[in-house]
């Protein structure tokens, strides 16, 4: 009689792979992170940055209409829903960071942030503002709410740079992050961004830990504010909490894909940098850098030269007009 070997069952494939992680967890360590502090969870945060939204913007992001007779029930709702969710997320970040009495200190960090609110939404009123201002294209303000990306990743910026601030791990930048994957727009929340901020378009855009952004800046898509290099220790491990990141001045325009880098890299008030501009140095206020050729030229603004629409693909060219 002839017996034919039998194929594996799906389930003896799956039972070999599962032997397999096993002893990878036990040998390759590393990346577990098994009976450790409880980590706070990636869904909450998406649902928490979501709830904010909504708090920010009421009558924006709503199945239904929202009238004004309902704005008081509905924001008990989302602001209970959102404390208790904060509150709980905070304490497993304090925990993960050994912070003693991370209850106590949770509930604390959760209503000092949300009584920031009111003053969260008037500086985010401003970044809309911008837009609307900046942008030829847009023809209400509710399509800027609605559907311009600059408006969910400077408003959970500007909410993940308190919690920055009150040195709460994890949980800042899982914030910033939900925002990077929706829009293609990475803001560290460590940035410090100053009123009326306006990104064109928002896709490519990096803006690092210890860059500061002055009042009524616009960039366009594929802007980077990043470091040139980072420091070592001894052991060759970079060095945490250093300047690296530039600094813009109040009333700069930075075109598409332009990088400035350096934390000793300033960019003086009411300057232009063209498209594909690599910088490195600091310029003066009401400067102009742009390419000629393969030169990078930076040169005093002229009397009464003004900017002129690019909303297209980047140049070589300067774009602006006397």
């Amino acid at each position: 009689m002839l017996f034919t070997a039998r194929r594996p069952t799906n389930a003896m494939q799956l039972d070999a792979i599962k032997h397999a992680l096993l002893e990878s967890y036990r040998n390759d360590g590393g990346i577990n992170h098994l009976d450790g502090i409880n980590l706070p969870a990636q869904e909450s945060i998406n649902q928490l940055a979501v709830d904010c939204m909504h708090l920010l913007f009421p009558g924006f992001f709503e199945d239904r209409g929202l009238k004004e007779r309902d704005l008081p029930a509905h924001v008990d709702r989302l602001l209970a829903r959102i404390d208790r969710r904060m509150a709980a997320e905070i304490q497993k970040c304090l925990r993960f960071a050994h912070t003693p009495k991370p209850t106590e200190r949770a509930r604390e960090l959760t209503t000092t942030v949300l009584a920031q609110f009111p003053q969260l939404r008037k500086l985010i009123k401003t970044d809309v503002d911008a837009a609307y201002q900046g942008d030829p294209a847009a023809r209400s303000v509710e399509e800027i709410i609605l559907a311009y990306p600059c408006v969910l990743v400077i408003s959970l910026q500007r909410l993940a740079h308190l919690l920055y601030h009150l040195h709460i791990p994890l949980l800042p930048r899982m914030l910033t992050e939900y925002a990077h994957e929706r829009t293609g727009c990475d803001i560290h929340p460590g940035a410090q961004l100053g009123p009326h901020f306006f990104i064109d378009h928002g896709t490519g855009v990096v803006i690092g830990e210890t860059a500061t952004v002055g009042a009524h800046v616009k960039l366009y898509q594929g802007v980077t504010l990043g470091a040139k290099s980072f420091e070592v220790d001894d052991e060759g491990r970079p060095v945490k909490g250093v300047k690296r990141h530039p600094d813009i001045g109040d009333h700069v325009t930075i075109y598409a894909h332009a990088t400035i880098l350096g934390g000793d890299t300033h960019v003086g008030a009411h300057s232009i940098i063209g498209s594909n501009v690599w910088l490195m140095k600091s310029i003066p206020d009401q400067s102009v850098a742009y390419f000629k050729g393969d030169n990078l030229v930076v040169r005093s603004r002229r009397k009464k030269e003004v900017l002129i629409e690019n909303r297209g693909a980047p140049t070589h060219h300067h774009d602006w007009e006397i």
